[in-house]
């Protein structure tokens, strides 16, 4: 007997192009058998009339908690990695993750601007607090954003970057537009170090602005010109928001820079809105409105819903607590066709990566929830992208607007995200794949009526349509209901096989 099968579902391995219907045995945490499965399971899930699907690989998970694991293996996530920021020191926040329970698999960068805040200003570094929390240290004493670092300085954010690395970092996490003043000498010596070491940069573009000088599209060219003087693989995170209106620009850069051969990836999510800290550097630009856009009514506090009125508001809000989450309503999707067609630009990237750039989950008063209430409460809030990044994608690009293929579409989540962390982690090789021998992260979901139910008013609702989510073999969600006792969430390493 097989420990679980799946049967009579509609396969899909997107490496592959399997896409038929069949069953799938799972033993030990992996796949055993795709095809016509004679033998029992001590356990079968009948997957009719449903999509047999690998788990979805989010590269851009800030959460990384239980009550941000639970939300998001309703979304159809599997693995949930924090990329983009990372973490310092890096074995510090493995071991802090494996003392908790997580629903996921897991992983972390390592984080440059914590060793930029290190190297400095003298910031002490707790690898055990949320990415976020040390994001908003250091506001007392800017020169980690704003200066360049003289050569001393680059050497020790090179060497703390690269113990994180050494201690189990699946690359490089370079959020540079909260440290634009960094210079292309410090970022040229943090690159070398991607390249040598075979790890990916995840980066957030050093630029957020419509027009030059100082343009969104100046700080892509700098990245593509650093994969070019360096050999460094440059993953440029969400392309659609960090474009602003100008991402069929960025698109068009990022596609010739591809065809040259320069390592260049990147992921988006299907959200015109945007979600970071108060203290993001881009919010302090004294042309802010111009070269964004947006007013500052676009940005409205996450945990109060208040949107701020003017520069003197957000600075108010900002003394108060400079971690506090806000969301950025960079486009109108709902009522401007040409937003749409922007935002659909980074979305339908060819080979990009969907990924929710998901964020912590708040109480009222601003503080961040690692608690084990479920359903979450209404007082609980994050952004919708941190519910229903995938199952929206799937909804909204699939089923209702047929604009891309369910398995490209399905590629997009589980095997592009896997390929771009694979060379520095060969576990990556089994995940986004359904065939035998890959890891037992599966989803079975109904495309009829998978949906994200989040919204900006009411951010606590869990994802509908995937009815069972297999993580290592281990159900997480059965018959659509969160399995509430399991915890079998691993770490990924670099260099784990």
């Amino acid at each position: 007997m097989h420990d679980i099968v799946i049967r009579s579902g509609r396969v899909i391995d997107p490496e592959t192009g399997h896409d038929a219907i069949c069953d799938v045995a799972i033993d030990g945490g992996r796949i055993t058998k795709v095809g016509d499965v004679s033998a029992a399971g001590h356990s079968e899930i009948d997957a009719q009339g449903l999509v047999v699907a690998p788990g979805f690989i989010d590269l851009h998970a800030h959460g990384q908690s239980l009550p941000a694991d639970r939300m998001q293996a309703f979304d159809g996530v599997t693995t949930a990695l924090e990329l983009e920021v990372g973490a310092l020191p890096v074995g510090d926040w493995y071991t802090a993750q494996q003392a908790k329970p997580r629903l996921l698999n897991y992983g972390t960068a390592a984080a440059w601007i914590f060793a930029r805040k290190a190297a400095m200003i003298g910031l002490e570094l707790d690898g055990s607090e949320p990415a976020i929390t040390t994001m908003g240290r250091g506001s007392d004493d800017m020169r980690w954003s704003r200066d360049a670092a003289n050569q001393a300085q680059a050497d020790d954010i090179v060497a703390l970057t690269r113990k994180g690395i050494e201690e189990g970092g699946l690359g490089i996490g370079i959020p540079y537009g909260y440290a634009p003043g960094a210079g292309a000498k410090e970022m040229s010596l943090v690159c070398d170090l991607a390249a040598q070491t075979d790890t990916p940069t995840y980066t957030h573009i050093a630029q957020m602005s419509n027009i030059d000088p100082k343009s969104s599209i100046e700080s892509y060219v700098l990245l593509i010109g650093l994969a070019g003087a360096t050999g460094a693989h440059m993953h440029i995170c969400h392309l659609n928001s960090t474009s602003l209106q100008d991402v069929e620009r960025a698109a068009a850069l990022i596609a010739t820079a591809q065809k040259q051969g320069l390592k260049i990836t990147t992921e988006a999510y299907p959200y015109g809105t945007g979600s970071t800290v108060i203290s993001a550097g881009f919010f302090v630009d004294p042309d802010f409105e111009a070269r964004t856009g947006t007013g500052f009514d676009a940005i409205e506090v996450v945990s109060t819903h208040k949107r701020i009125q003017d520069r003197n508001d957000l600075e108010a809000v900002k003394a108060k607590d400079p971690s506090t989450l806000v969301l950025w309503h960079f486009l109108d999707t709902d009522s401007n066709t040409r937003h749409q067609n922007l935002l659909d630009v980074s979305v339908m990237y060819p080979g990009g990566a969907i990924a929710s750039d998901a964020m912590p989950w708040s109480l009222a008063d601003g503080s961040l929830y690692d608690g084990d209430e479920w359903p979450l409460g209404a007082d609980k809030t994050a952004h919708p992208r941190s519910s229903g990044t995938f199952t929206r994608f799937l909804r909204q690009w699939v089923r209702e607007r047929d604009a891309i293929p369910l398995v490209e579409a399905i590629g997009k989540c589980t095997l592009t995200p896997a390929q771009i962390v694979s060379s520095c982690a060969p576990a990556f090789a089994r995940k986004g794949r359904l065939q035998p021998d890959a890891d037992a992260d599966i989803v079975v979901f109904d495309l009829a009526s998978v949906a994200e139910q989040a919204t900006f008013a009411e951010m606590n609702k869990a994802a509908i349509g995937m009815k069972h989510v297999l993580v290592n073999g281990t159900p997480v969600i059965s018959a659509g209901e969160l399995v509430t006792d399991v915890a079998p969430g691993r770490p990924i390493r670099r260099g784990d096989e």
